[in-house]
């Protein structure tokens, strides 16, 4: 990827942050690499797009900074092969990134404008084994799984149990769980049998997971 000087720059800080991190996977590097960060927000925030901040976009929502991003997916371990399904499609950055370390990813945001966006990009730049759809993916998307990882943008009040049933065996999900004001703790649950086994992450701060289909945006 031909990148901007800022770009390169602000590219390096960022890798110097997920090595101090212990974050250092050749491929997801690649992958990040390889996905125009400054292609999915918009110019005014080009020079902060290898930051840590989380910036505006359409309709209201947020992107996540990038080493949450990075660590989410790395924590979720993707292979070759995989089926992913990201609940909260934002700018569609996260699904471009896990579509290059994929077999498959379907996304779904609450939000037409997000999803129509989200797959124009994709189109511009090539990905074509990420799908995007306007759907409400609070109870994930029944009759489409199982896959083999899971992510959601947005936080679960309690624990998601609905979730197990679409999580292949050994499955992956990574979600924050917690109160819908303040802090949250983003766990990753891996699907033993029938039930969940939890690890703690760490602690984020993300919107409460919403309901619903927009009706108008």
């Amino acid at each position: 990827m031909n990148m901007m000087p800022d770009d390169r720059e602000g590219f390096a800080a960022f890798l110097l942050r997920l090595r101090g991190r212990g974050i250092v996977p050749k491929n997801l590097i690649a992958a990040f690499e390889a996905t125009p960060r400054r292609d999915f927000i918009a110019g005014q925030f080009h020079s902060m797009a290898w930051s840590d901040r989380m910036l505006p976009i359409e309709c209201g929502e947020a992107i996540e900074g990038a080493d949450l991003q990075a660590a989410v997916i790395a924590a979720l371990n993707i292979e070759p092969g995989n089926r992913v399904l990201e609940v909260g499609t934002g700018t569609g950055y996260t699904a471009a990134v896990m579509a290059r370390l994929a077999g498959r990813v379907i996304t779904v945001d609450r939000f037409k404008t997000l999803a129509e966006q989200a797959r124009q990009r994709f189109e511009l730049l090539g990905i074509n084994n990420a799908l995007v759809r306007q759907a409400d993916g609070s109870n994930g998307l029944q009759g489409e799984g199982p896959f083999d990882r899971i992510v959601v943008w947005a936080a679960f009040d309690s624990h998601p149990r609905m979730f197990v049933d679409q999580l292949s065996s050994g499955g992956t999900m990574i979600a924050p769980i917690g109160p819908e004001e303040g802090e949250q703790v983003l766990c990753k649950l891996t699907k033993i049998g029938s039930r969940f086994e939890r690890e703690d992450l760490g602690v984020v701060r993300l919107q409460p997971l919403a309901r619903g289909v927009a009706a108008v945006i």
